[in-house]
Order: structure tokens, then C-alpha cells, then sequence
């Protein structure tokens, strides 16, 4: 825990590492609905599209459910979610940046999230902002706000998908509240070794991320020149919108050994495809088989 604060910049105190990040929106939920909530606190907020398992973990806590629709634009529904932040709410899920979109929260929306649900958890969930280079674990905020706990994956911009690595960020009184609801030792020895070796190879993480920007350019150039409207994401992927073409999208790229994320049951996203941007060669071939695809269409 020591050796992960210092890399995010906090103290161990502020630290809670956790069996990747879905652990840690568990612990948020239990957390939520137990010390330090209204009585009758019992709602979960979740600001749509969104990951699918805010809505899960909030389920299995007991929580109600508080779907926020979509906007047209897939934007972040800022004065929807104030609309309905009340006595009864006990979690906010937010995530920035968003998945499936890409885009990012405004400091500012969040901000004000935080402030109205002062009685609330708000989850940041920030399992991409490596690619944003954003985070708001060094905001001066944060510290001014015990109820917004940040997460964080090591799953993505580390390489370490499938050894479940997490941490929650928060005041050292909010992450004892949190540390209670979780085992004591969720996180295998093979987590913690794999994180000591991302940590002592920061050429790789550097990297990587020069990949997926050199990549999330080739790819959002190419959807540019191919006439398919798309969100400007600060993620390693990309969601773009085929509409009714995107079976067929899906099944062409499938043949030329692509594989990509249909989001088309995601609230707002029917005929989306969400497209990773990786490793630049993987990408390049991904570029040429959407062009086959899309020319051999027309």
C-alpha cells in the first residue's frame, strides 16, 4: 500500500489497495449503505451510459437503483444528476474518463456533485485517467472532501488485466470506513509482486501511453476521412457511431481477425462500436480492415 500511494502521490492512510477496481466499487457500496449514512439513505445514483458494474455492486449492497438517462450527446447530465440527489441518496457513481465515450467530467461537475451529495459517497472512478493525464487525486478539493473517493485500476495503462489490482483514494476516516466492509486479504501475492514490477519499469508505462496517443490520433483521423461521427476520447479507445451499418461493421471486422466492443445495448449508444487504441500496429491493422469494411460497403 505504501509503495502504491507514493506512486498516486498520497499517503498510505489515504490508501486502500483492493482485488482490482470492481472490489473497490463493492467496498464504496457496502461502505455507502453503513457508518456515517442518513438513516434511509439507500440510493445509488448512476449517470448513463455506464459501467455495468456500478449497477451490479450497488444491487448485491441493497441499494436503489437511480438511473440518470443519457443526453443526446452522450455529454455528462450535470443538472440531472443534481435534480436528483435528495435525503435518500447514499452513492453517486461517476467516471471520468467515461466509459464508453472516452470524455472527460469537468473538474467543475464534479465539484458540484461533491458538494451537493455532501451526505453521500461519490465514486471518481478514474480507471483511465492515465490516458488523460488528469486525475483528481492531487486536487486541493479532494482533501476538502471526505465523501469523494477516488479508484483507480492497474489493469490498464500497467498491463496487469486479469491479476487484479485497485485502489481507493480518499481521507484517511473514509477509507477505514472502507477497509472495514472488505476482507483483509483480498489482494493476492501475485497482484502485489506485479505491481512492484510495474512501478520498477516506468519506461514501459510511458510507453504505452505514447502508443495510445500516437494510435487514438490514427485512429480518430481515420473515422475523420471516413465520414463516422465519433466522441474526442481521452481513453485508450474510441466510441464511434455506425448506426444501422454497425452489424455489419462488427462482423467484417470479425472476419479480418478484429475485434472491437459493440456498446449498441448501452443506454444512448445504439449503433455504437467502441474501438480500443492501443499498440500502434494493432491499431493500424484495425484502421485498414475498417477501410475494407467501410469501402467494400459502399
Amino acid at each position: 500500500a505504501a509503495r502504491c500511494a507514493a506512486r498516486l502521490g498520497v499517503t498510505a492512510r489515504e490508501t486502500l489497495l483492493t482485488n482490482g477496481l470492481d472490489e473497490g466499487i463493492l467496498a464504496v457500496a457496502l461502505g455507502a449503505l453503513r457508518a456515517g449514512r442518513p438513516e434511509g439513505a439507500v440510493e445509488a445514483i448512476i449517470p448513463e451510459p455506464a459501467f455495468d458494474m456500478y449497477a451490479a455492486c450497488a444491487d448485491a449492497a441493497g441499494a436503489r437503483i437511480v438511473h440518470v438517462g443519457p443526453q443526446p450527446d452522450l455529454g455528462f447530465p450535470l443538472q440531472p444528476v443534481l435534480d436528483v440527489i435528495g435525503p435518500r441518496t447514499a452513492v453517486v457513481f461517476l467516471t471520468t474518463p467515461n466509459n464508453p465515450t472516452g470524455v472527460p467530467v469537468a473538474r467543475e461537475q464534479i465539484l458540484q456533485v461533491a458538494e451537493r451529495a455532501r451526505h453521500a459517497l461519490v465514486l471518481v472512478d478514474e480507471a483511465y485517467a492515465d490516458f488523460a493525464r488528469t486525475s483528481w487525486i492531487g486536487d486541493p478539493a479532494r482533501r476538502e472532501l471526505p465523501n469523494v473517493v477516488v479508484g483507480r485500476t492497474f489493469a490498464k495503462a500497467y498491463g496487469l488485466a486479469g491479476l487484479r489490482a485497485g485502489a481507493l483514494i480518499g481521507q484517511p476516516a473514509t477509507i477505514d470506513a472502507l477497509r472495514a466492509v472488505l476482507p483483509p486479504y483480498s489482494v493476492n501475492a501475485y497482484a502485489v509482486a506485479a505491481l512492484h514490477a510495474a512501478f520498477d519499469d516506468p519506461e514501459y508505462y510511458e510507453w504505452y501511453l505514447g502508443q495510445v496517443d500516437e494510435s487514438r490520433a490514427l485512429l480518430t483521423g481515420a473515422l475523420s476521412r471516413l465520414g463516422v461521427k465519433f466522441w474526442p476520447s481521452a481513453a485508450n479507445f474510441v466510441l464511434a457511431f455506425f448506426g444501422d451499418a454497425a452489424p455489419s461493421v462488427l462482423a467484417g471486422l470479425a472476419q479480418r481477425g478484429i475485434v472491437v466492443r459493440d456498446r449498441s445495448r448501452d443506454p444512448g449508444c445504439q449503433g455504437c462500436i467502441r474501438i480500443t487504441a492501443g499498440v500502434v500496429p494493432h491499431t493500424a491493422a484495425c484502421v485498414a480492415a475498417l477501410e475494407e469494411v467501410l469501402c467494400g460497403a459502399r
